[in-house]
Parts: structure tokens; sequence; C-alpha cells
């Protein structure tokens, strides 16, 4: 398989440390609000990164961890806490913030078939892991304390901007404009390992260290906890593009010093997701959710299909006409799947080796999903049998997570079970021209009108059903 490594920008040929296990790292959620479609791309494309190793035979670990403390609102060391903004917006505790929007993610993540990691772990758990490496820094030189507070030298690397090029003046304090002046800092692009309550008396989680009373900051706890989970060698970190700088390039700097040697072999970095008025941010606009999708009638696999259908390192440009176009392709996709008939002859082995080579070749360049998906087209206009067919997209769907052969099954038992009524298909009708028009107000009316009278209806691939309640 041939990936687009970030560290060296180009394509490379994957060899792992050990072919007997990859070790694979992807920078999980801060939990502190619900997960928008934006940050759920990256782990869809995640997802299938680590389904299509898999697939080609390797073994993998993956580990991901939960921020659930230390992640400013600046991805910088500038601003509050994530988690206490959270707390405070909702009068709860961290705590109790922290475990309703790790479930709220991982719920969302089951509803478009991205995988669990094989560990999971918050950042809270590995509080003596922080204070050993950052006592480990301060003894190498590499860290100093100023202020209350520990900081990571960035002077003293051979190269500290390894994912882009930078003059080295960047790193004096006050050069690059936008960013806060912390006085505490000997360099501009120093960051902070361990805060105390220099930072915030306020803080709501806090720890007893050798440098006082205080919590780690973001950018240690994905070291610590892959350094803890998957040894000192590390086969692929992923993450979104805009985690590159500064917080992937903080993970190798305080990893390398740490260790003394180089960390990971492989960086593996989403594109953004952005909507038409620019990128997706939580803070602006519509707070695009799976539950939103959800609410408005889409199936959250036919965003995981948006998602296969363009390439993992160009922006996406979210629209609901775009996601309408999706859910069209999809439900034609299904519908076709569906007239295939199981009984029709046996699998024919030469055939079905000849279109997953096809599949493989489109994951082994660069998991070129959209091409992935072509495959699967090919499959459907392939001369060979139907039970071969429906073989082949089996094989392909343990990447994709389409649920391709279960919605097909589903389309042709709905088939005999349809309920008609003239008027009730007249409003069931009207509300899909109104979403199709993007006339909310009115969907949710004839939905709320059709309730009132003991229907439901029912989004599902290949249209609205309806049935009594």
């Amino acid at each position: 398989m041939y990936l687009y490594n970030s560290l060296s920008h180009k394509k490379e040929l994957f060899t792992p440390i050990d072919p007997k296990l990859v070790k694979m790292y992807t920078c999980g959620p801060t939990v502190y609000h619900f997960a928008h479609i934006g940050n759920l791309r990256s782990y869809i494309m995640e997802d299938v990164l680590e389904k299509s190793l898999r697939y080609m035979g390797y073994p993998v670990k993956r580990v991901m961890n939960i921020t659930d403390v230390g992640h400013l609102a600046s991805d910088a060391d500038t601003g509050e806490d994530k988690m206490l903004k959270g707390a405070r917006r909702e009068h709860k505790t961290v705590m109790e913030i922290a475990k309703f929007y790790t479930d709220a993610f991982f719920a969302d993540c089951a509803k478009l078939n991205i995988k669990r990691p094989d560990v999971v772990e918050p950042a809270t758990n590995c509080i003596p892991e922080y204070i050993h490496m950052v006592q480990t820094l301060l003894d190498k030189g590499y860290a100093y304390l100023a202020g209350g507070n520990v900081y990571f030298d960035t002077s003293k690397l051979e190269k500290y901007y390894v994912f882009n090029d930078h003059k080295e003046e960047d790193l004096a304090v006050g050069v690059r404009e936008g960013v806060e002046e912390d006085s505490n800092k000997r360099n501009q692009n120093d960051f902070v390992l361990w805060f105390t309550k220099s930072k915030f008396e306020d803080q709501a989680l806090k720890w007893d260290s050798p440098w006082g009373v205080g919590y780690p900051g973001w950018h240690i706890e994905c070291s610590c906890i892959s350094i803890k989970h998957l040894g000192e060698y590390l086969d692929i970190h992923c993450g979104g593009i805009d985690n590159a700088f500064p917080h992937h390039t903080n993970e190798i700097a305080q990893s390398e010093a740490f260790l003394g040697h180089k960390w990971c072999n492989y960086w593996f970095h989403v594109h953004h997701l952005n909507t038409e008025s620019g990128k997706m941010s939580k803070s602006k606009g519509e707070f695009l959710t799976v539950s939103l999708l959800e609410e408005k009638g889409y199936d959250p696999i036919v965003y995981r299909l948006f998602c296969l259908q363009s390439h993992y390192r160009r922006n996406l440009v979210f629209s609901w006409e775009n996601l309408d176009n999706a859910a069209q392709t999809y439900e034609k996709l299904i519908a076709r799947i569906a007239a295939l008939r199981p009984e029709d002859g046996a699998v024919d082995a030469e055939a079905f080796e000849a279109l997953k080579e096809r599949f493989l070749g489109a994951l082994n360049a660069d998991l070129n999903t959209s091409l992935a998906v072509t495959a699967v087209y090919d499959v459907l206009k392939a001369k060979t049998n139907d039970a071969t067919k429906l073989a082949a997209l089996a094989s392909f769907d343990e990447v994709l997570g389409l649920n391709l052969l279960s919605a097909a099954e589903k389309a042709r038992s709905a088939r005999p079970e349809e309920e008609h009524d003239p008027e009730i298909d007249a409003l069931v009708a009207a509300r899909t021209e109104a979403k199709r028009a993007k006339n909310w107000p009115e969907a949710d009316r004839i939905r709320d009108e059709l309730k009132a009278r003991g229907i439901e209806v029912i989004d599902t691939p290949q249209g609205a059903k309806w049935k009594r309640i």
C-alpha cells in the first residue's frame, strides 16, 4: 500500500516496523460537546485505513485517546480549558460532561460504522505517565520551569517545524502576528507540558506534581498514551490536518526528545470538511451533527458514502444538495444490489479474485476511496453470476462499511409489506418534496400531522415509507 506521508510530503510504500502487528494511533475527541460531521470525516477515513490494513492481512492494534483535560480553547496554550467551558455551559461537573460526550461520540461512530479502537484511554487515566515524561525532559534539558509552569524548549531541537518549513526567527517571542504572548516562554513556540494554578485558579481537575498542584498540557497526552500502549516505535499516527501544527508537531518534539530516537514513521492527515461559507466549526452557523442529519431524514451511512466519494487529502464541501445527491446515489445503488439473486449459481473464484484485485488497487493507491466505490459499480456491471457479485460486494463492504447487503435485504423484504392509502401517500409525498426543497418547517409540520393521525414515517435509502402506530 502506498500512503501519503505528511512528514516527507510524498507517497511512500507502507512498511510496518513489525509485519506481525501494525501499531496505529488516532487523536481522539475533546469531549466537551458533540462531534460535528467535520470531525467525524477524519474518523471515517481513519476507520477505512484501519479496515484496509486488516483486509490486506495485517494485524492492527489501534489506540485512541479521549481528551478530558488540558485542551485549551486555542490549540496553542491560550484561552480557557475546553472541558471547563463545557461544564460551565451545562452546569455539570467536568467528569459528567466527559462521560456524556464520550458516550455520544461512540454512539455517532456506531451509526457511521466506525469501528471502536482496540484501546480507548481517557487522558485523566495517565497522570503518572505525564509526570514521568515531564521530569525526564527536565532532566535532559529539553524543558524548563517558568512562572510555575513547565515548558518544552523548542530552541533545543535541530528542527522544530517538521511538517512545514518556517524561518528560524519565527521562534522568537512576538514575531508571529495574532499569537498571544506568554511572558513565561523563552521562545514563542515553546509549549506547556504541565500547568499549575498560575494559569487557572479555578481549574476543575488538578493533581499533585513535583512542580505544584496542576494539570497536564494537551499535547503530552497523546505521546504518553501512545508509548504506554504501543511502545517506543509507532507505525501510523492519524488525525485531522488542523492537528499537524501545533499538536502533532509538539508531539514529535517531546516524544523524540524523551525517547532519544525517531518515534513515528507515517503521518496520516485528513483534510477539512467545509461548508459553502467556510471551515466547519462548533462556534458558528448551524451545528452539523449526526443527530441533525437523522432529524432531517438522512441515514448516517449516506454521510459515510458522501465522504468516501472524495479523497481524504482534498477539502470536501458539505451542502444539503450534495448530501441529497449522495442519498440518491445510495438509494439507486441499494436498489441495484437488491435486484441480485443469491441463488444465481455458485461463486466463481477466478472472477471474484479479479474483482477484488481492482478494489485492492484502489486502496493501495493512497486509500483512493472514490475508486474503491467505483469498484462496487464494476462488480454490478461484471459479466459473472449474481452469487459472485454478492460475494464480492460483501467482501468490499468489510472496508467500505456501507451496509450494502443488509440494506439490500431490507429493501427486498420491505416491498410486499408497504401500506397504501391515497391520502396518506399524498402527505408523505408532499413531505418528501418539502425536504427536497429544503423547506424543513413544512416537512416537520407534515410529519407532526401524520404522527397526530397515528402514522409513523420511516426514511429509508429507498425513500419514505409509512406505517400505522
